[in-house]
């Protein structure tokens, strides 16, 4: 980069990631509204499901794009279909014309943040880019805070419509600043892109996520002959895809990057940790709610607590990475996630706030070493030119685990609670057996009968949380992985 005015590119990135992180907050809560309006219950689950989709398959084709044509073109590129989808999304007339909006806005989300991560990289010494990129993970927090205060204003005051229009100004904006202050020069060498091994990739990640989503939405078993057959496919099309890398000038994902330590050991780390741990902590305010008696406001901002532990661990480890040996501070870092989730696995129906509060606390204070440690190690662990594909495949895997949790452990939680009340369905009212996931603990229950039915929650929760126990072992295990060295700029090729 050349003529760079880097405090103009830093803050048109952070408005863009911001608003598109502050998109999925607000648009949930007013989603409601949106399938009242369209008349799109049987859809719900698709919105987030379509964007979620689009945004981790086209993650490493769009790093790669970047690389080959550079990181200005594509990540405008990107703010742009994001904008394309909001206009869509916001006149949409049908649920069908909303689903069409939401995908083009996952593919541009889906480049938006590991190319941000690039252009920083790209723009700023190594110790300046370590302390920038600790501050963006907490940064995301404020869309966990404003997302639902500004959904239910523009939904009260205006309407629905206006949750997807306003990224048009604000996207605009963002476009407009990076565009003026970034300056960027390539090579000449002309590059190909591999066709055939992204339509491949793309075939085998989509049949392997829709596994999830269609479990989530359309109520097949993990078991049933379409989940197993899409993932059989979805294996087989990978497979072929790595054959196919193996043989092509120009990659999409280079195979070489499997050959760097650090590459492979944080894409295994992000991977374990985001399989084992977000279908606890995304289906834990159904616990506060019914076993704990809190709100769903009050059950929200109690998972606020692992922010808190994560903003100062994240800034500070911003600071030390540069300074120590970063598997030595990975290692220090993930023995509290250790302690916070074993606190976990002791609830019960007494539990209070505070417990929770502290365990949580310890889980961000552990984690926090991942918001922006991995994207800073891998960045200087490869090549400038491979970095947008580094960044992106981690990216995907840390995406993959992301859905195969939220979905597996949300099944298995289900599950178990049905199970657990099936002795006593006799005893609820008529259909709350079959929909106590959705519709929660029937009110009016006589003291005993809501005892049992708590104690069911709370044997799930924790069978739940000791499964999450052996993952955070796992990744704990996986960081004495990680090279012994200090990170210094473009510490190795690969």
């Amino acid at each position: 980069m050349k003529s760079n005015h880097n405090k103009f590119i830093l803050t048109g990135l952070i408005i863009g990631l911001i608003f598109a992180e502050l998109d999925e907050t607000v648009v949930s809560t007013a989603m409601p509204t949106i399938i009242r309006d369209l008349h799109g219950l049987a859809l719900y689950g698709w919105v987030a499901g379509i964007y979620m989709l689009a945004a981790t398959i086209f993650m490493p084709i769009l790093g790669k794009l970047a690389d080959i044509y550079g990181r200005k073109i594509v990540y405008l590129s990107c703010m742009g279909l994001f904008i394309i989808g909001s206009i869509i999304c916001g006149l949409a007339p049908s649920m069908t014309v909303l689903l069409i909006g939401r995908g083009i806005q996952g593919i541009g989300a889906g480049g938006l943040m590991p190319l941000a991560m690039v252009i920083i990289g790209d723009s700023y010494p190594l110790e300046q880019r370590a302390k920038i990129q600790s501050l963006f993970g907490p940064m995301m927090i404020l869309p966990q805070l404003l997302g639902p205060t500004l959904g239910g204003y523009i939904v009260g005051h205006i309407n629905w419509h206006w949750v997807f229009l306003i990224n048009i100004p604000v996207g605009l904006i963002a476009a407009l600043v990076l565009g003026f202050a970034m300056r960027e020069s390539r090579g000449e060498e002309k590059k190909t892109i591999d066709w055939l091994g992204s339509s491949v990739l793309t075939l085998g990640l989509l049949s392997l996520l829709m596994s999830p989503v269609l479990v989530d939405n359309q109520g097949y078993a993990w078991s049933s002959p379409v989940i197993v057959g899409m993932l059989i496919a979805g294996v087989l099309l990978l497979g072929l895809f790595i054959w196919i890398e193996s043989r092509v000038k120009e990659p999409i994902i280079p195979l070489h990057l499997f050959r760097n330590r650090n590459v492979v050991v944080l894409s295994v780390l992000v991977f374990i940790l985001m399989l084992g741990l977000m279908g606890g902590i995304s289906t834990f305010p159904f616990f506060a709610q019914n076993v704990m008696g809190l709100t769903p406001t009050e059950s929200g901002y109690l998972m606020l607590a692992f922010m808190a532990g994560a903003i100062p661990s994240s800034i500070i480890n911003g600071f030390l990475i540069t300074r120590i040996p970063y598997r030595n501070l990975f290692i220090t870092c993930f023995t509290l996630p250790v302690i916070g989730v074993y606190l976990l696995t002791q609830l019960g129906i007494h539990t209070s706030v505070v417990y929770i509060v502290i365990s949580f606390f310890i889980l961000g204070l552990g984690l926090g070493a991942l918001f922006g440690g991995d994207n800073l190690i891998v960045q200087e662990s490869v090549s400038r030119d491979n970095s947008g594909i580094a960044i992106s495949t981690v990216g995907l895997v840390q995406s993959l685990g992301t859905t195969v949790g939220l979905s597996v452990f949300g099944s298995l939680l289900a599950k178990q609670i049905k199970d657990g009340v099936s002795s006593m369905a006799g005893q609820l009212p008529a259909g709350n057996a079959e929909h106590l996931m959705t519709g929660g603990i029937p009110k009016g229950l006589s003291a005993d009968l809501l005892l049992r039915v708590q104690n069911v929650f709370v044997d799930s929760f924790q069978n739940m949380f000791m499964i999450a126990f052996g993952f955070i072992i796992a990744a704990f295990v996986t960081c004495w992985f990680l090279k012994k060295g200090v990170l210094s700029s473009k510490e190795t090729s690969a």
